[in-house]
């Protein structure tokens, strides 16, 4: 089967989508499939880059994306849509493809038009709330913790402001763009044959957020994680000497990293807290860490190699995110080493931790810091939930079982048994 698979990140520097793409795309492989990279770059002037990783060719195609905020979303949005799709509809029409895979926001949309004008078969995975919310987050305001029930007109002034600033009433009149975007990406999402959501909230906020999706196929199929590769990386050399809390992801306030200061400290922790990552509330915790009596290490963004280490030698994950987590690969990774973790109930969470069995579950930042307390005082309950952890990670998000689903699906819509 040759497919073909258009993707917004994809490794060597990315995010936890690009590496689950490129999972993806080697659990093909493995299987005795053909892959082709499409990555669209946006900023390099026009033309198309060819480049190679893990053997895998990858098509960079560039196009012009003014550094300017909302201009820049207009650039990404709809002149790539139609500049993608188009180049996706030459190699669809050149060459032979089976499958047409679209990974992510940017290229959703393109893959889909350009499989639908040449009679191929296309999937799409949904890994954040992308068709329902214009800033992919539900986050309409910064200082609550309540998520934005719906992209309405008064919710987009509403979460317009912490973004746009003091400049936030220039921005305004850009409200009818910004829900005529998100209806096209519903009306054109509706289109693929099958859609995958990456755990079972999404595909329920999707029904429920999207009624353009009635008749649409969605599966839900994690991402997948190649855990014995990440088993081999998690075995480097010990990063820090000592137990230590981990936080590894990015900085920002749908990840509920401004309360992480705050829980060291309800929790009495006597362990150094690593904070991994950067982003927009870095400056805050280091200067509220600055003000506490905790050790708080920030290390910045670090690779998927050291990422993998600091992994494997934690005594614990803390996992604060207030936003509706789709489906987070760091929780999956830290699940897949035996790690324990402490996090917020939040979005596809509960597809991976079972609280109680594979993990801590909590619902607010108070209760998060009382399950840091609770691990960091019970050995043997780091280790029973670390195990369960383990295990449910290897039947659940190992690469091999979540390829297998995907190579079922297209298969099934190969064979006609599409919607």
């Amino acid at each position: 089967m040759r497919v073909l698979l258009p993707t917004d990140a994809f490794p060597p520097v990315c995010g936890g989508s690009g590496w689950s793409t490129y999972e993806l795309a080697k659990g093909l492989r493995a299987r005795g499939h053909k892959c082709l990279i499409v990555l669209p770059h946006p900023g390099r002037r026009g033309g198309v880059r060819r480049r190679q990783f893990d053997g895998f060719r990858v098509l960079e195609f560039g196009f012009a994306a003014p550094d300017l905020p909302y201009v820049r979303n207009y650039f990404k949005n709809e002149r790539l849509h139609a500049r993608l799709a188009d180049y996706l509809t030459e190699l669809l029409r050149a060459d032979h493809f089976d499958i047409v895979h679209g990974q992510h926001v940017l290229t959703a949309a393109p893959a889909i038009t350009a499989a639908r004008r040449t009679g191929t078969p296309v999937v799409c995975t949904v890994r954040d709330y992308w068709p329902v919310c214009y800033w992919s987050d539900l986050i309409h305001t910064r200082d609550e913790d309540a998520l934005c029930p719906e992209c309405s007109t008064a919710n987009m002034t509403r979460c317009i402001r912490p973004r746009a600033g003091a400049a936030w009433p220039a921005a305004l009149p850009l409200i009818p763009y910004m829900r005529a975007n998100l209806a096209r990406k519903r009306a054109t999402l509706a289109r693929a044959d099958a859609v995958i959501a990456v755990s079972s909230t999404m595909a329920a906020d999707l029904r429920a957020r999207a009624p353009e999706l009635v008749d649409t196929r969605i599966e839900v199929i994690p991402n997948p994680v190649d855990i014995a590769g990440l088993r081999a990386r998690a075995g480097a050399a010990r990063p820090q000497d000592g137990p230590y809390v981990l936080y590894l992801g990015k900085l920002a306030p749908n990840k509920g990293t401004r309360h992480l200061v705050r829980i060291a400290e309800q929790a009495g922790l006597d362990w150094p807290l690593v904070i991994a990552g950067d982003g927009p509330d870095r400056e805050q915790l280091e200067a509220d860490a600055a003000r506490s009596d905790r050790t708080i290490h920030f290390l910045g963004w670090i690779s998927q190699e050291q990422s993998a280490a600091w992994l494997g030698h934690a005594s614990m994950l803390v996992f604060p995110s207030r936003g509706p987590e789709s489906l987070s690969r760091v929780l999956i990774e830290a699940a897949a080493l035996g790690l324990p973790v402490a996090a917020m109930a939040t979005g596809g969470t509960r597809d991976i931790i079972k609280h109680e069995v594979s993990g801590l579950l909590s619902t607010n930042a108070e209760e998060l810091a009382s399950d840091v307390k609770r691990l960091r005082e019970n050995p043997s309950l780091r280790e029973e939930l670390g195990s369960a952890a383990r295990r449910r990670a290897r039947s659940r998000f190992d690469s091999p079982v979540v390829v297998a689903r995907i190579e079922q699906l297209y298969m099934d819509l190969l064979a006609g048994k599409g919607r």
